[in-house]
């Protein structure tokens, strides 16, 4: 590791392949737990479909700022010197950004817009600081600040347009954000592997505390056995959601992107298997925890086809970034899981979901979730021991 000399501040590319997530990563995170708390609120305060199709687009856009930040950070130490300002600076921004969020398709689009805009040029002013003396890693940053500044100015400018148009823009602006990586490359790019995969894991840890939280928020009110039982419920699906990523498809991408050369190729593994494929798992949790929220207080009525098909497709959304994962880290195909969205599509398909009381919709996706683990546990138990005990990266 190296430093400036007096003054104790570590401000160039530093690769931190023996350092873990600091705490200054995990309290930025805490910032977007706010986002992501705010966006299942939006869809459970009033579960309509444009609200499921708002909350998407923003926590889209968020996830997007987050994940740039978690590049960042495997290459430029959060805790020294000035970088700590520019980093709390950073927050501020993020946090007005998730106070926004209920009406950043309203009233609050512009402000959304322009706190978002800050959030992005903290971390390209923080990104050219990483980048002194890394000729590749500073075009890569230009060409990452010339598709953020499109992407913001596009937000900006869904501020002042209709409805309809705005969640055009959107949609546009997200395209941009997410397509920048494919059309400029990811040769320049560094990471810390380690680093970079505990950090994402412990984004999907604040992800199932908020459907934890979900459950609390849900039981406001007189706790009744009911309640009681819902709960119970809900905390079974969040740890089933937990083990399901936990007990061996965080392990393999990991060891893969360890085991991958460094450069491009282990570039666009992180690309995909932590930026793009995590997504769709944070906002699976994220829909799941809707249902649960709208679940808890009425267990005895049914949930309603908008919150239904936001826990169960939650669930199944969380469950196809698995199967993708696998198939890119290790090219084969997770069956028993395709099996289980398909079982979950039945459910929805038939409105199963929908019309039984919001407990046995809930028990029913425990049960699915807790059947598929013991299936996995029993099939592949050599397999699953050889690869959470012993060193070798194949698996």
């Amino acid at each position: 590791m190296s430093s400036t000399a007096g003054t104790g501040l570590r401000l160039g590319a530093v690769l931190r392949q023996e350092e873990r997530v600091t705490s200054l990563e995990l309290f930025f995170d805490l910032v977007f737990v706010l986002a992501l708390t705010q966006c299942t609120a939006l869809v459970a305060r009033d579960p309509v479909w444009a609200n499921v199709g708002r909350a998407a687009l923003i926590l889209g856009v968020l996830w997007w700022s987050w994940t740039g930040y978690s590049w960042l950070t495997s290459v430029l130490n959060p805790e020294e010197g000035s970088v700590r300002l520019v980093m709390f600076a950073a927050m501020g921004a993020l946090l007005v950004a998730a106070l926004c969020v209920p009406g950043a398709f309203g009233s609050e689009a512009l402000l959304f817009a322009i706190a978002y805009g800050f959030v992005r040029a903290a971390h390209i002013a923080l990104f050219m600081l990483a980048s002194r003396g890394d000729v590749k890693l500073r075009r890569s940053v230009v060409d990452l600040a010339a598709s953020s500044a499109i992407a913001v100015a596009i937000l900006v400018a869904a501020a002042f347009v209709g409805p309809g148009l705005r969640v055009a823009l959107w949609v546009l602006a997200l395209a941009v954000d997410l397509g920048g990586p494919y059309l400029f490359g990811a040769e320049g790019w560094r990471i810390a592997p380690a680093h970079f995969a505990e950090r994402h894991g412990a984004i999907v840890i604040i992800a199932l505390g908020e459907s934890i939280v979900a459950i609390g928020a849900g039981a406001s009110h007189r706790v009744t056995a009911g309640v009681v039982a819902a709960a119970l419920l809900g905390a079974v699906i969040a740890a089933a959601l937990w083990w399901l990523y936990f007990d061996i498809v965080s392990i393999v991408a990991e060891r893969r992107l360890i085991k991958a050369r460094p450069g491009r190729e282990r570039n666009e593994m992180a690309r995909d298997v932590y930026s793009y494929m995590h997504f769709p798992m944070v906002a699976g949790i994220a829909f799941v925890a809707v249902g649960l929220k709208r679940a808890l207080p009425h267990s005895s009525q049914p949930l309603g086809h908008v919150a239904a098909t936001a826990m169960i497709g939650g669930a199944a959304l969380y469950l196809a970034a698995h199967v993708a994962l696998r198939w890119r880290t290790i090219r084969s195909l997770n069956r028993q899981r395709l099996a289980c969205i398909a079982i979950l599509g039945v459910l929805l398909g038939v409105d199963f979901a929908v019309t039984p009381a919001a407990l046995v919709t809930i028990g029913a996706l425990a049960a699915l979730l807790s059947g598929l683990i013991a299936y996995e546990a029993l099939r592949f138990s050599e397999r699953r021991d050889r690869i959470r005990h012993l060193e070798p990266l194949e698996t």
